[in-house]
């Protein structure tokens, strides 16, 4: 079972930035303006989206954290080092660095990749990856902890996700074979895309952006992966599915059935804290 887990907090937070909500006071716009979102601070506890984060991964049985973020991270890691109760915890800092010519990083396969490039040991071990603005349960994070072989992902049935459909349709659709391996991954479904996966399983999967890699097999792909034209950056999805046409058979699905808080926009606060307050009782 791995222990290693890297969080991927170096976005640049945009939607969250131009969004605009009623009702969430004051100093949780400013935070929402000027900070990333793992560090905004939610509810009466005052404390941000990454300590439950991190809270929920060490129950899981993590035990190196490592945190990729901007160059500019003095009060990231300040903070993250001064939230309570993760004695248990390595905290490891990785940078993205941006290339020259930039704005702004590389994207999700890049940050996995400087990653192991910053730390080699990755690059023959197991670990996992996550977002920064996800609340993932210590159940998702116990099952990524647990694949033995190959490299998985956290199928969510998107029946069990408390989204609109149309927030649904902004995530990724899971294509898996009857043994449930990883065939494709769409991203930003149409609704065709969504009809033909419903004739052929009995769930439509979404990504919330959850895996387990072997670095050993993922580290050339990471290495490799080129920039999606669209986007204009590195996606962890595209080196993923280069790795399947080469290795058929190698990303297991992980089903689940539950609901994943996030953090897009400025409404996302208060249906954290709601979901923060259900947990509490």
């Amino acid at each position: 079972m791995t222990q290693s887990l890297l969080i991927m907090a170096a976005g640049a937070s945009s939607r969250m930035k131009s969004s605009v909500a009623k009702d969430i006071g004051t100093v949780a716009t400013e935070q929402a303006n000027n900070r990333t979102k793992g560090l905004i601070e939610i509810g009466e506890d005052g404390k941000p989206l990454l300590y439950y984060l991190l809270r929920n991964a060490q129950v899981a049985g993590y035990k190196t954290i490592y945190l990729i973020t901007a160059s500019d991270a003095t009060f990231f890691r300040s903070t993250i080092r001064s939230l309570p109760n993760l004695i248990q915890l390595h905290l490891v800092f990785v940078t993205q660095h941006i290339p020259k010519g930039r704005t702004k990083p590389l994207g999700t396969a890049d940050a996995v990749f400087q990653a192991l490039e910053q730390f080699p040991e990755l690059q023959t071990n197991r670990f996992s990856v996550c977002n920064s603005d996800n609340l993932y349960t210590v159940s998702a994070f116990r099952k990524l902890r647990s694949l033995e072989q190959g490299s998985g992902l956290i199928a969510y049935d998107s029946d069990s996700l408390n989204f609109s459909k149309e927030k649904i349709a902004g995530f990724a659709l899971l294509i898996f074979n009857p043994d449930f391996y990883l065939e494709n991954i769409i991203e930003k479904p149409a609704t065709t895309d969504f009809k033909n996966a419903a004739d052929n399983h009995e769930s439509l999967y979404i990504s919330m952006n959850a895996f387990t890699f072997d670095g050993n097999v993922f580290f050339s792909f990471l290495r490799d992966c080129p920039i999606n034209l669209n986007r204009d950056e590195k996606e962890l999805p595209t080196a993923l599915l280069n790795m399947i046409e080469v290795y058929p058979n190698s990303v297991r699905g992980i089903p689940m059935q539950e609901h994943v808080p996030d953090l897009t926009t400025k409404e996302d606060l208060l249906l954290l804290e709601d979901y923060l307050n259900l947990q509490k009782r």
